[in-house]
């Protein structure tokens, strides 16, 4: 049984309100919750709150492993929330809603589905081109006809800068062919609608220009919580286009906002930098040169009804129709350190600049007296190019536009950078990888089938609300508050494997905690003073500095974007849990939404694997399961209950099937001339790729109880113990269709990469999950073995290791030997290691920053003496592990 576990905001105080409920997700102890229906929340006084919990994974004996929790909308939310069970006393499928609370419900026909959080009502219909067809808020409809719309245009000219010269733009609005009711309630519901984007109105369904049936595969959810005045919204698509013909020139999502009032009592509400609102009507009557009286004035500007004409000084109100309307406005982001608001009066009319500023909210509102729509984007100029539109605000039906890819900005360009330098054979292609570290091949740089995943706040007002009341919409739009358990509970619950919450308790462990956070805090200031932000970029890091013009090598082959090198976001996570930080969260966070989406195929003959390192995140030949595994995916899916991360983890479910098509050693391989995975044995090494087929293995297992994820798994575990030299085997013939392994391989091939991108994370979990005594001698050999002397190597297997590098990232396969064997000559062997493998991070003047200054670089940045993301990510995790397993042995 499971008492009264404490969970927290993650920005430390309670949000002033909760405009549309939250969720959160949270492990339970092996054996301690039968099921989630068990699960119960009370607030900080102790009374029930309503709740809604449900199954996210499940411990081999079918306990409660992870669970998503879900809490209605409120306008006092507690300032902390117990979790408590109750040992299976309350009956299977109930749910914990005390009498009398309020709940969301769904009702279904054979041609839509109504939603009613109690306040607000969505209709959604099951297919056509609107993803909704009315949002209403206390009887009045406040939106109409969401649809989804882009631009293609056919052509850029590379003269002029990518502007669209004499190219065409086609219009395509997003069509809906299935929609799935996901979650029903009582607490929250998610509809989730997919589609794809058809020409608009042509009835052949082909474009006349571009001659496209349809493009741009999508998928968008709906959530719902009870009593909210607000919905989320989540939005992915596949960039599924032709990157030499087909340039993404606007992409966004569209809402008709009826109005009612007169247009002096429209308002337009849109956020800039730092909190900061224009404030505005659709009719503005201040500043006038006949005053309309102070009463009148400042019920406009504060959003309230003005008192009728018949009050107003007649100077104005008589001349009313003189005072023009500005019926459009627009808030254009196309920069991280730049907005322009302008508005007009009607389409043919000159634009007027209103204002500018550095970085906007992301959000906008349309309202009147009767009622209104407001949107938030998150991440909205860390996503730049952006753009928010308002149309018609002087007709009846004005339309809120919020635009994901600016249609001002220059035509998104997907082509692969460079010509090929002439590398047509493999031999070719790897004298490349030996000067720019670039693993070209032609045809290899192929965007198609990446995606993209925003999230958007959609939000049903009464009225005008105050600005101070959107002002706060906006920031909860861009930051959403989470609830998360404490370091201390998520430890406690046995998952992750090897870690430990932050202890600064001898002088020892605060030195390797002040690295820690200098590690990070080095990292996120880059991220701000390199400005890594943009609508493909956003989430990643840059993987090596080049001291000499004092920048990152943007530009040179595979020391360019990371792609998930070595690790980093396995080194975020580990550095979340530990200590419970926001900004570490939501670096992680940013880099999961864009390391499984971006840097990962999601349909076309690439589907599941992810592109290495490279100037482009698409651009590398390298397409791997080491990129795309759900090692680095299940730690945002389970704190979180995110169903588009799990929607990622599903693709992966049968990426064993990618070595028939893709070998992914094939310019090294040494018996190619020989190698043909389709006659059944497949090479799989067992390092990267079945690190990362055993992540997928185990996270489906305990996500769905698939009986051919759990047999793979487990057999393949088996058959590695079976293995003579076990994972120094190095690779292994897999049998795909019986997900076995031949056991009879004799080899010993051993790679610095295998252990670094999640093998030591699953492996450290599977021993203490599944026993198997002769996986787990295997796994111990390995990390015993990697860093022993050449004679203890060759004692143990006949002969010396080669391809050891990688020593400080390698402490803690010994340190997790010293553990597992309780040898203290192991654990100093571990720590010793650690010191003489990175040098450059363990010498104090590497934990130091100097500024360089203008003329030398553009802005003034940061630069540490040697960093590089593969030494942080992986003196990380060597330290986290090894604080863990060998702490109590620190020198």
């Amino acid at each position: 049984m499971t008492d009264n576990i404490p969970i927290r905001w993650i920005d430390g105080t309670a949000p002033a309100e909760i405009s549309g409920g939250t969720t959160w997700g949270m492990p339970f102890a092996r054996g301690s919750v039968p099921a989630a229906e068990a699960l119960s929340v009370t607030d900080t006084a102790g009374s029930t709150v309503a709740s809604q919990a449900w199954p996210l994974a499940t411990w081999p004996d079918g306990s409660l492993k992870w669970a998503g929790i879900a809490l209605p909308a409120t306008s006092s939310p507690s300032e902390v929330y117990h979790v408590a069970s109750d040992g299976g006393a309350s009956p299977r499928g109930a749910s914990q809603t005390p009498p009398g609370a309020s709940s969301v419900t769904v009702t279904e026909t054979d041609r839509a589905l109504t939603v009613d959080t109690g306040t607000l009502q969505m209709v959604i219909e099951r297919g056509g081109s609107t993803l909704f067809r009315s949002l209403t808020r206390g009887g009045v409809e406040v939106a109409r006809d969401a649809r989804l719309v882009s631009l293609l245009q056919d052509g850029i000219s590379d003269d002029q800068g990518g502007g669209a010269g004499t190219f065409t733009r086609d219009a395509f609005t997003g069509e809906v062919t299935a929609v799935v009711l996901e979650h029903n309630g009582p607490v929250r519901a998610v509809v989730r609608l997919e589609g794809q984007h058809r020409p608009d109105g042509r009835d052949s369904g082909t474009s006349r220009e571009s001659g496209k049936e349809s493009w741009l595969p999508f998928f968008v959810r709906f959530y719902f919580h009870a009593n909210a005045r607000s919905v989320r919204m989540v939005h992915s698509f596949i960039w599924d286009g032709d990157a030499d013909r087909d340039f993404l020139a606007g992409l966004g999502v569209r809402f008709t906002v009826p109005l009612h009032a007169e247009l002096h009592n429209r308002h337009i509400r849109m956020a800039g930098a730092d909190g900061g609102f224009l404030t505005e009507a659709v009719r503005g009557i201040t500043g006038l040169r006949r005053d309309p009286g102070e009463d009148v004035r400042r019920a406009q500007v504060e959003g309230r009804a003005t008192p009728p004409l018949a009050g107003w000084n007649p100077e104005v109100s008589e001349r009313l129709h003189l005072v023009p309307a500005w019926s459009d406005y627009t808030l254009s982001q196309l920069s991280a350190d730049g907005f322009e608001l302008r508005k007009r009066t009607a389409p043919g009319r000159a634009w007027v600049g209103i204002s500018g500023g550095t970085r906007s909210a992301g959000f906008c509102s349309l309202t009147d007296t009767r009622g209104g729509f407001g949107v938030g984007v998150k991440d909205f100029w860390q996503s730049h190019p952006g753009q928010l539109d308002i149309r018609g605000a002087a007709t009846d039906n004005a339309t809120l536009t919020a635009w994901l890819y600016s249609p001002e900005a220059q035509p998104m360009d997907l082509r692969f950078y460079h010509d090929g330098l002439g590398q047509d054979t493999f031999e070719e292609q790897l004298e490349g990888l030996e000067i720019t570290y670039e693993d070209y091949e032609p045809g290899f740089g192929n965007a198609h089938g990446i995606a993209r995943t925003h999230e958007l706040t959609l939000f049903g007002y009464d009225g005008t609300p105050a600005t101070e009341s959107l002002a706060a919409d906006a920031a909860a739009a861009s930051a959403p508050a989470l609830l998360q358990a404490t370091p201390e509970y998520l430890h406690s619950g046995g998952v992750f494997g090897d870690w430990d919450p932050v202890d600064r308790g001898t002088p020892a462990r605060a030195k390797l905690e002040d690295h820690l956070d200098f590690l990070f805090d080095f990292y996120a200031g880059q991220v701000e003073q390199r400005r890594w932000y943009g609508f493909w970029n956003y989430g990643d890091v840059m993987h090596t500095y080049d001291h000499d013009r004092h920048v990152w090598r943007y530009d040179v082959g595979g020391y360019a974007w990371d792609n998930s090198e070595l690790s980093p976001d396995l080194w975020l996570w580990y550095s979340y849990l530990r200590s419970g930080r926001a900004d570490i969260f939501r670096f992680a966070e940013a880099m999961t939404r864009h390391t499984g989406e971006v840097d990962v195929y999601h349909v076309g003959p690439w589907r599941g694997l992810g592109s290495r390192h490279n100037v482009q995140h698409w651009g590398c030949s390298a397409k791997q399961l080491r990129i795309s595994t759900p090692a680095y995916r299940r730690f945002y899916y389970y704190l979180t209950a995110d169903e588009r991360t799990g929607d990622l983890l599903t693709e992966l479910v049968d990426s064993d099937q990618n070595f028939l098509g893709l070998d992914p050693v094939r310019k090294v391989r040494p018996d190619a001339a020989t190698y043909r995975p389709n006659r059944g044995a497949l090479g799989v090494g067992l390092g990267t790729d079945w690190g990362s087929l055993a992540a997928t293995w185990l996270t489906d297992w305990e996500r769905t109880g698939n009986p051919r994820s759990r047999d793979r798994l487990l057999g393949t575990m088996a058959d590695i113990g079976a293995l003579k030299y076990g994972f120094l085997t190095g690779e292994a013939l897999y049998d795909l269709d019986k997900g076995r392994f031949d056991t009879g391989r004799e080899l010993i091939q051993v790679s610095h990469l295998s252990a670094v991108f999640g093998l030591v994370e699953i492996c450290s979990e599977l021993v203490d999950l599944v026993p198997d005594p002769d996986f787990e001698r295997a796994w111990l050999q390995y990390c015993r073995l990697f860093l022993a002397t050449k004679e203890e190597q060759v004692a143990a297997v006949g002969q010396p290791l080669e391809g050891i590098y990688l020593t400080q990232a390698h402490s803690r396969l010994t340190a997790y030997a010293a553990a597992r064997l309780g040898d203290p000559d192991l654990a100093a062997r571990a720590w010793t290691s650690f010191a003489e493998g990175g040098e450059h991070l363990n010498h104090a003047s590497a934990f130091t920053l100097r500024q360089i200054e203008p003329p030398h670089v553009l802005l003034p940045v940061d630069e540490a003496p040697t960093v590089s993301t593969n030494d942080a990510s992986q003196f990380g995790l060597a330290v986290i592990q090894n604080l863990a397993l060998i702490g109590n042995h620190l020198p």
